[in-house]
């Protein structure tokens, strides 16, 4: 059984629970860059602690949007896997890794391909592990999506989704709205200067029907998805994007077990992201926390050093600890 998680009364708040661990980091340990080369002349970066070679399993960890190996949840996990013996490794959407990828396009929260290609390297690597993946926010959205299209073919042995926008044009409306603007202000932000960055080095010249002039005039998800993200990815349209992309619908087709956990509290959502029981396979379980924020969970400590419930938590489900 699960620990119930109940925030301090310091940290009920859900964008103290959202911001505080951006300033409050753990050290990871030390990690091992492997560069994956893809068939499209594009590639991924995988960031590894342990020996997968002698590992019985190996956690796979899918970073949310614009974050990497040195995300904060990301390095209380690998710090949390490195001291019990685990192995894992990060995988970075293309250009996430702090390098530019090479191509036009990049990534998005519907793109399992990618996903798909680290985990059958993975697999045909090291035929010895298990794999067990964590996928947060964004990453959270593409493994689900991944493990409902795959079904009883997926690669991965358990899972544990994080705060996963799963219903997108919610997510998006939701981020247009009071204190929320910030979030989407910030990661815009960086969306839009990797944009800009591609317009100066011309790899997206003539790829997209808006000009360097007009980047800066994108200021929601909305028009970013609409103006980049669909068109650089095969969609008709943002709405064709968020519809197909959307990590909900999957969730009645998991076959592995998999816990997804959301706050009701999280400034990135609101309650259409919440699936009702028979929404759901029953692979799947489902804990809504009434506080929690975007990724954050705070349990305790103290605000200069807060404790986090979420690794606890991921840890004893992916290693069936009862």
């Amino acid at each position: 059984m699960s620990r119930l998680f109940l925030p301090p009364w310091w940290a009920k708040n859900p964008h103290v629970q959202t911001i505080l661990p951006v300033f409050t980091k753990v050290e990871s340990p030390a990690l091992s860059r492997q560069r994956l080369e893809l068939n499209d002349g594009d590639f991924i970066d995988l960031d590894w602690t342990g020996d997968p070679y002698s590992a019985s399993s190996i956690v796979v960890i899918l970073h949310g949007l614009e974050g990497s190996s040195d995300s904060h949840y990301v390095r209380r996990l690998l710090r949390d896997c490195d001291r019990l013996g685990l192995c894992a490794v990060v995988h970075h959407h293309r250009g996430c890794s702090g390098e530019a990828n090479r191509l036009a396009r990049s990534y998005h929260s519907g793109d399992t391909q990618d996903i798909s290609h680290t985990l059958q390297y993975l697999q045909e690597s090291f035929p010895q592990a298990t794999l067990c993946a964590v996928g947060y926010s964004l990453g959270g959205n593409v493994l689900i999506k991944y493990l409902g299209e795959l079904q009883g073919n997926s690669a991965i042995d358990r899972a544990v989704v994080v705060s996963a926008p799963l219903q997108l044009s919610a997510c998006a409306k939701r981020l247009e709205k009071g204190f929320s603007t910030l979030y989407q202000w910030h990661l815009v932000k960086q969306l839009r200067q990797k944009l800009t960055d591609k317009f100066t080095d011309r790899t997206i010249v003539n790829q997209v029907s808006i000009t360097l002039k007009q980047v800066s005039t994108l200021k929601t998800f909305y028009q970013f998805d609409h103006q980049v993200t669909a068109p650089l990815h095969g969609f008709k349209g943002v709405d064709d994007y968020y519809a197909k992309a959307s990590g909900f619908g999957y969730l009645a087709k998991i076959k592995q077990p998999t816990l997804v956990i959301h706050a009701a509290d999280d400034p990135f959502m609101n309650a259409d992201v919440i699936p009702s029981a028979h929404q759901c396979s029953t692979g799947v379980t489902y804990e809504l926390h009434q506080h929690g924020g975007h990724v954050g969970f705070i349990d305790g400590g103290s605000p200069l050093k807060p404790r986090f419930y979420l690794e606890q938590r991921i840890i004893q489900f992916l290693m069936s600890i009862s």
